[in-house]
């Protein structure tokens, strides 16, 4: 089969609308059926967040994203692969090329977690031809959010139909012993503190939605955009990370997580050096220019909304908004056309991968109180009630 190994990096980058992507099906290419769908995900997450480990759940998932990019750009820094963050896990989709180099580097890094955060993160894969070969689709296009960000948008329920079977086959599936890990999480940084909303009248959301009409997926996510932006505004209205909220939480607690999770061991240097950055960090970003400008992006690199066969969003907005919303979803709900999640919450919390602070840096949103991880409990007991859907 032809080398398709840079079939995602040659996808146009669409600068329009979300909704106006979604209503241009020719914008979306199939993934290639050679390629690899890999799920990582940590087991009894809800365990883990009942218990206060939110945080550390969080950062397990950002860090796996992390490993693995931090992989590609040693394998080959023009590679480009779509990723997408789960708040408890996280799913790639990987051309043949590079699979076993990534399986291996994921096995090595659940390992790492279990001895650094003691959880179980499990990782596995799936080629794309078996997703085809169930009569599911994966397709793809790239939305051009802003000037700095560009997303992966998926269209089908492929990833879905993966990311169930995979799960499935984790039992049992132990992780090998090793003495030499292979463990490269340079960038990973969790220092910002818990971001409020931008008013007292508000809270934060995380919402995951689920068409039940694969065919009329990219329709329904349609209106549901185009009534989010009708109650809330636009991303930017109800993009809950803020300048005016981003603060800096320079604990030597906070850091010393972030030191284990990273290199796995303790080190003073690393602890008083960073400690030191990030209680500085705090004056640089209030009163230098080039401090400035970074807030901005990092408001701007804030991946808000994604779509990966569902609509996973963080959103910003007050109770009336909320009980619109929700009365809005129940009616879809009631007939049939969707399921959906809902965590309501004080504020949302940032994981990141910081390559470079002037141009390439990435940040995860989630929300406190178990963010994602709560919001799916809520959309799988629905699942098992209503007994619609096999995922």
């Amino acid at each position: 089969m032809k080398d398709n190994t840079t079939f995602y990096k040659g996808i146009k980058k669409n600068k329009i609308e979300l909704k106006d992507l979604l209503q241009n099906e020719n914008l979306f290419s199939s993934v290639p059926k050679n390629w690899h769908v890999v799920v990582t995900d940590v087991q009894n997450s809800t365990l883990a967040v009942a218990n206060g480990k939110h945080n550390d759940v969080n950062l397990t998932a950002t860090g796996s994203i992390i490993t693995v990019l931090n992989k590609l750009k040693k394998i080959d820094p023009e590679i480009r692969i779509p990723y997408f963050f789960g708040g408890d896990g996280a799913t790639f989709i990987v051309p043949p090329s590079i699979i076993l180099e990534i399986l291996k580097v994921l096995t090595d890094y659940c390992i790492h977690i279990k001895k650094t955060l003691d959880l179980d993160l499990k990782v596995g894969s799936l080629e794309v031809e078996e997703i085809y070969n169930n009569d599911y689709t994966l397709r793809i296009s790239k939305l051009k959010v802003n000037d700095f960000l560009t997303t992966p948008v998926i269209l089908g329920n492929g990833l879905k139909f993966a990311e169930s079977k995979i799960k499935q086959e984790f039992e049992g599936n132990n992780l090998p012993i090793q003495e030499q890990l292979l463990i490269d999480l340079k960038g990973m940084e969790c220092r910002w503190d818990e971001i409020y909303p931008s008013a007292n009248s508000k809270k934060i959301a995380c919402l995951l939605i689920s068409a039940t009409s694969e065919t009329k997926q990219a329709e329904i996510f349609n209106q549901i955009i185009n009534e989010i932006d009708y109650i809330f505004g636009d991303l930017h209205e109800r993009n809950p990370i803020t300048i005016q909220k981003l603060k800096l939480k320079p604990t030597l607690k906070k850091i010393k997580k972030e030191m284990y999770t990273r290199i796995g061991v303790y080190k003073s240097g690393y602890l008083m050096n960073n400690w030191l950055v990030t209680f500085f960090g705090q004056y640089y970003f209030k009163f230098f220019n080039s401090g400035k400008s970074y807030l901005y992006k990092v408001t701007q690199l804030s991946d808000t909304i994604m779509l990966d066969g569902s609509i996973n969003t963080v959103i910003s907005g007050d109770d009336r908004q909320f009980a619109k919303l929700k009365t809005y979803l129940d009616s879809l709900e009631l007939n049939g056309t969707i399921i959906y999640g809902l965590h309501k919450t004080y504020a949302s919390i940032l994981s990141c991968y910081v390559e470079d602070r002037d141009r390439k840096h990435i940040h995860f949103v989630d929300g406190t109180e178990g963010g994602y991880t709560a919001a799916s409990i809520e959309y799988k007991t629905k699942i098992k009630k209503q007994y619609i859907s096999k995922f």
